[in-house]
């Protein structure tokens, strides 16, 4: 899939958005760590620098956004007492932002402003799904060249209504209405109600990774990419990133798979189950400094719906994930298929969304059946998992149409068990050492 030409976006409402190269530093990399802040918050309260380490990071967090429920699902809740009290689990949506604006340093000049200003693009989308049992999470990540439904939004400024669009692109959901706008269009897409919800920026990337000491992640082989800032030259194998090699690692779309962007959804799936393994098992729930930095470099650079801004609630979605376990922690890729109207996107994969929206709506456990995605591959799998037929063309094939799946028979259930995903849902857990492919 190939990026349309740069253009100018404001937060002026639904105006389309364009795509030249890669801007130097991608906002949406930044969602990739909100992940292991709801972990990290729950345990910077505990010892004796506990007291201000939690005030410090609890007085960073901004004023939160008010969320709004679309027409005809349940209202959004205001003040949650105890979050394991919600029916149906925990939906915590994470929507990255491009923008520039009011970050200042390397981005106050004409050419970062020009690439992404104001309320920005949601480029990359993430809902987390915790079980109202605790024994297992999902992570949901959301195509930003989807073409879908972005139903009526309110006006962030609080004058009435934005009118929505039957077939719009799914990253202009932030420009044209704000985090109320990206919670809304996924509720549609997915049926689900959405309590949570934070638009994040990238300054605090490279603090957050150098929070935790870097994170090491496999290459099955060489990735390079001239188009990050730095540039990419990774060899295989095993690789530490950390700071600004691990922003241009996150945003990589050139160097990696592909070189689309379904093919960087995968390889930040390697980076986040990699990023987990370290938060769970690798030391760092054991360090308080690490925990405090990690946490403070992440609040410092959201804004949070209002749901969000008692740190009690985050300490206890933190709480939540403590012991759900790597192998019950899955990423998955919401499926998708070419565009048959316009080669450089892709539309929902009717049956295997539905299968999917399903698991989510019915708080069930999954279980993958897929491939591990274009930009990633599993070295100790016994055999080749399915091939991915999402149906984007590669930058050096000529695209084929591929005509929406619209057939409705769902993956089989275990009784008793976690549902069985169809084949065309790539991911993988967070116990799956998997390893980055290199698009050279």
């Amino acid at each position: 899939m190939t990026d349309l030409p740069r253009r100018h976006q404001r937060a002026r409402g639904p105006e389309g958005v364009r795509h030249g190269r890669l801007p130097r530093r991608r906002g949406s990399v930044a969602a990739l760590k909100l992940l292991a802040v709801v972990v990290v918050v729950a345990f910077v309260s505990v010892g004796s620098v506990a007291a201000y380490a939690v005030w410090d990071v609890a007085r960073s967090i901004k004023t939160g956004v008010h969320l709004q429920a679309l027409p005809g699902h349940s209202a959004i809740p205001q003040d949650i007492p105890n979050v394991g009290a919600i029916p149906g689990g925990v939906n915590l949506l994470i929507a990255g932002t491009d923008s520039r604006s009011n970050l200042g340093g390397v981005y106050d000049n004409a050419e970062e402003q020009d690439a992404s200003s104001g309320a920005g693009n949601n480029d990359v989308t993430m809902l987390l799904h915790i079980a109202q049992d605790h024994k297992s999470m999902m992570v949901v990540s959301f195509p930003r060249d989807l073409m879908v439904p972005i139903p009526d939004c309110p006006d962030p400024n609080g004058k009435g209504t934005i009118d929505g669009s039957s077939y719009a692109q799914f990253n202009t959901a932030l420009s044209r209405g704000g985090l109320n706008c990206v919670v809304a269009t996924v509720s549609k897409m997915t049926g689900v109600t959405i309590p949570f919800a934070a638009v994040i920026n990238f300054n605090g990337v490279s603090a957050m990774s150098n929070a935790v000491g870097g994170v090491t992640v496999c290459l099955a082989s060489p990735v390079k990419d001239e188009y990050t800032n730095p540039p990419l030259d990774l060899p295989a194998g095993e690789n530490t990133i950390v700071g600004e090699t691990a922003l241009s690692f996150l945003r990589s779309r050139h160097g990696v798979g592909d070189g689309s962007d379904l093919g960087r959804i995968s390889n930040q799936q390697v980076f986040l189950s990699a990023l987990a393994r370290k938060v769970v098992s690798g030391g760092v729930l054991s360090n308080p400094v690490q925990l405090y930095a990690l946490a403070k470099a992440a609040v410092n650079n959201i804004t949070p719906s209002d749901t969000l801004t008692n740190p009690t609630t985050l300490v206890q979605i933190a709480l939540a994930l403590k012991d759900t376990g790597l192998e019950n922690m899955v990423f998955v890729q919401y499926p998708a298929v070419g565009d048959p109207d316009n080669p450089n996107r892709v539309v929902p994969q009717r049956s295997a969304a539905n299968a999917l929206n399903e698991a989510l709506a019915n708080d069930q456990p999954v279980k993958l059946t897929g491939s591990t995605g274009r930009a990633a591959e599993d070295p100790t799998a016994t055999a080749s998992p399915a091939p991915d037929t999402g149906g984007e063309p590669s930058p050096t094939a000529p695209a084929t149409p591929t005509t929406p799946d619209t057939g409705a028979t769902p993956a089989p259930t275990a009784t008793g068990g976690p549902v069985a995903l169809p084949s065309t849902i790539t991911g993988q857990t967070a116990a799956q050492q998997t390893c980055t492919k290199g698009n050279n």
